[in-house]
């Protein structure tokens, strides 16, 4: 038995090893692929760290250990499942090398470079703090999950940012190139003849230059991943062959500019950076002085990995967790701020050939991680063989590739505006300064910003009240009074953020309503504003919407507002003016609220007019401020007309004879005899099957999908019905008045109900069941034709009504 249990354990290991010796072969191509892009990116973004010039010449050995330690940290923490994907590359970020030069001269011009040991110890510290703050804003955005938020942030600025450090690319790799200081380099006659007039300086960099481009040509025709790393390692070996063939001597070419002189540097170790560490010689106030270059270097850092890591996902077909992927380069930068090395960030490229070689394991990540420690500690010597042209010509390609991205890729994509200001930024950088730059980018866009959407209208529509209606069921005489009477009423349908830019068209529009000729045509008593659709009011529109309350005072006209509550922060803002408490100026939540109240009161305004029995008509909704009128009715066009509609519509539903009709016969004509003459005798064999039912308020009358129990002739009270559609769809209501049906569809159709129906006011109902429908049918089959005739046409008339509401929701 034990010797069974030994073999066990034996096979268990034998196949655990076995698998762990496949997974290690598999990993090789890719492990040996991304060393070498990590030898390529070291060479070329550790060597310009520091600029080449004063205190920081001779750093360039330093930058790349630099380099190294803060890619192993990131890869160890990405392959340790910090990041979603398993073999996730980390590197140092090269954008920040623009940021990293103002850095150092800022302190060496503040500290003064009589005093290198503390420039040095100041620019260092001022390094591993840039670390630290991008760890801890990456910490913070992933951490509170809200790293979507950077997605908001304008993209063609980060374009014009990259196609800046593009132009700093080219510009630093004719200086690495030349040996010439990148203080010395201008936009002058001077440094053209230095760079194209000296034979000796055109032949440093114009092979590099020529390298770059035939690079990219190469691989605009050919597309595989090999190529680049393959052509950056045959050119070395070109370069040795042409030396030994020609019998140079590589003491001359190091003097001649053809390789690096490394100095004292090469036989440092890799951890000798940290001797530059001093806090006793750091300049504070220094350090202080740098904060706001601190701060455009943070917000350049921070925008890359939320638009990096969704294109990396979308290439690799893999799930991404955005906000674990910010936690992750969190951690990786703070350690790298511990260590006192810059800033890293996961590398969409070498990720992307890392995982099409194999390395889709996390032990190809610690792998990864192990090759680039291996050439940490072999140290910065071998860099003094390495041609100066190649690191030369990656640069180069590196800022090719960042123009073309910003310039060429963008062409087609942008607008106008957005193109200029890509162009701008990248001038700007070029011409002055990188935080300029960052800084002009923001305040250009939101210039754009401004003109843009002040160019755009925020009124979505512009109605009168005769094409849009209330949902509410009324009478047909009710309902062909408010067609001509609601021309009265305006409606705007607003959209968008009223700022200052926006406001300005809305308060003309509204002028020209109520003034001049437009005025004469059709004077208006209410201006009804629909806010549903609008973001935010700030306190320019606040204020506009002000005056606009004013003009509309002076003309008799209430302004009614819609969409909001009091307690929004469109609510608040115009409170903070005052406007919510003013006269002549009420508030609804739901557009449908405002169009019910408006009509109510060209309703009451008609009824008040007439004899006090005349004016106890029901109507829904909201009963105060009902707008009392104190001028007769005969005194304006605007009065004039509602008294001329009423005389011809409701005057003639309300006549004495009509009203002296018994229950439920008198109902009965105010429900159909707007849909031609009622003949009384007729429909009295239709009184002995209706039932009379009095609810109480809050009566549920039916539930929706109930089956129908039949239809209802309103006497009295109100009644109100909640369409619920969808979920995602807020629900539709619809009230019931006195001389309207209700639940008649249904009826008819034999279909389970489509709302639910309540009890809002005190009502006196007369029901007509299905049961009693159907003998109706048989006992009276002409009458029941002809009543089914007639509650077809109201029904017709009033889901007509609806179906508007529905559709001016939009």
């Amino acid at each position: 038995m034990r010797s069974l249990r030994k073999r066990v354990r034996h096979l268990a290991s034998v196949e655990s090893l076995g698998h762990l010796s496949a997974a290690v072969a598999t990993s090789l191509p890719a492990v040996v692929l991304g060393a070498l892009l990590n030898i390529l990116d070291g060479v070329s973004y550790g060597m310009i760290i520091f600029p080449a010039t004063g205190v920081f010449a001779n750093l360039g050995g330093t930058g790349v250990s630099m380099f190294f330690v803060t890619a192993v940290i990131a890869q160890l923490i990405y392959s340790a499942g910090g990041s979603c994907f398993a073999g996730a590359n980390g590197s140092m970020m090269i954008e920040v090398v623009p940021f990293f030069h103002i850095l150092a001269n800022t302190i060496a011009e503040e500290v003064g470079e009589d005093n290198p040991h503390a420039v040095l110890a100041t620019t260092m510290v001022a390094f591993a703090m840039s670390s630290v703050l991008t760890g801890l804003t990456f910490f913070l955005l992933g951490a509170l999950r809200s790293g979507v938020l950077i997605g908001f942030f304008p993209r063609h600025i980060l374009v014009g940012c990259i196609g800046g450090v593009g132009v700093f690319l080219i510009i630093t790799g004719l200086t690495v190139s030349t040996r010439m200081a990148d203080d010395d380099f201008s936009l002058s006659l001077s440094t053209f003849k230095f760079l194209v007039l000296n034979s000796h300086n055109l032949a440093l960099w114009l092979p590099a230059l020529g390298l770059a481009v035939l690079l990219r040509v190469i691989t605009h025709r050919y597309d595989h991943q090999l190529i680049f790393p393959m052509y950056f390692s045959i050119i070395p070996i070109m370069f040795y062959v042409v030396v030994a063939a020609a019998h140079l001597d590589l003491g001359a070419l190091r003097r001649g500019g053809w390789l690096f002189d490394m100095n004292t540097s090469s036989h440092e170790p890799w951890y000798h950076f940290y001797t530059y560490y001093d806090f006793s010689a750091t300049s504070w106030s220094a350090l202080w002085s740098t904060l706001p270059t601190q701060f455009a270097l943070l917000f350049f850092n921070i925008l890359h990995p939320p638009l990096n890591v969704p294109a990396l996902a979308v290439s690799l077909n893999h799930d991404v967790n955005t906000d674990r992927e910010l936690v992750a380069h969190g951690y990786s930068n703070l350690l790298a701020g511990a260590f006192g090395t810059v800033p890293n960030y996961l590398v969409y490229v070498n990720t992307l050939l890392f995982y099409r070689v194999g390395g889709t394991t996390r032990m190809a990540g610690f792998m990864l991680a192990g090759a680039t420690a291996l050439l940490l500690f072999i140290g910065t010597a071998p860099i003094a063989y390495i041609p100066v042209m190649v690191v030369g010509a990656l640069i180069f390609v590196l800022g090719i590739d960042l123009v073309k991205e910003a310039l060429w890729d963008t062409r087609h994509r942008t607008s106008r505006l957005e193109y200029v200001t890509i162009v701008s930024i990248m001038i700007c950088m070029t011409v002055w300064d990188f935080v300029i730059g960052v800084l002009f980018g923001i305040v250009v866009s939101c210039f754009f910003f401004v003109v843009q959407s002040s160019q755009r209208r925020s009124i979505r529509a512009l109605h009168t009240g005769e094409t849009v209606m209330s949902s509410v069921r009324r009478p047909g005489a009710h309902r062909a009074y408010l067609r001509e009477v609601t021309k009265q009423t305006t409606l705007l349908r607003l959209q968008g953020f009223l700022f200052f830019g926006t406001i300005t068209y809305v308060e003309e529009t509204i002028r020209t309503l109520v003034e001049g000729s437009h005025w004469q045509r059709n004077p208006i008593r209410f201006l009804v504003l629909d806010l549903s659709l609008v973001a935010g009011v700030d306190m320019s529109a606040a204020e506009a919407f002000v005056r606009v309350q004013r003009l509309l005072q002076s003309r008799q006209v209430v302004l009614v507002f819609c969409g909001i509550e009091e307690e929004s922060p469109i609510g608040h803002a115009l409170q903070n003016v005052g406007l919510l408490g003013m006269d002549s100026v009420e508030v609804f939540s739901t557009f449908n609220d405002a169009l019910e109240w408006t009509e109510n009161v060209y309703l009451r305004a008609w009824f008040f007019s007439q004899k006090p029995e005349a004016s106890e008509v029901v109507l829904p909704g909201r009963q105060d401020s009902m707008l009392v009128y104190h001028e007769s009715l005969s005194t304006s066009p605007r009065q004039a007309q509602l008294l001329e509609a009423g005389w011809r519509t409701i005057a003639q539903e309300h006549a004495p004879s009509h009203i002296a009709e018994a229950e439920p016969l008198n109902t009965l004509v105010k429900v159909f005899s707007s849909y031609g003459a009622i003949d009384r005798q007729r429909f009295q064999p239709l009184l002995s099957y209706l039932e009379r039912m009095s609810l109480p308020e809050r009566t549920v009358v039916w539930k929706q999908d109930d089956d129908p129990d039949g239809l209802y002739i309103i006497e009295s009270g109100v009644l109100r019905a909640i369409y619920h559609f969808a979920e995602q769809i807020p629900p539709l209501e619809e009230s019931m008045v006195p001389g309207t049906l209700a639940g008649e569809l249904s009826a008819l159709s034999g279909l389970s109900r489509n709302a639910t129906c309540t009890v809002e006011r005190q009502a006196v109902l007369w029901k007509l069941s299905t049961e009693n429908l159907k003998r109706l049918e048989r006992e009276h089959p002409d009458l029941a034709q002809e009543f089914t005739r007639l509650v077809l046409k109201a029904a017709k008339l009033d889901y007509d009504i609806l179906i508007s509401a529905l559709a001016t929701r939009q």
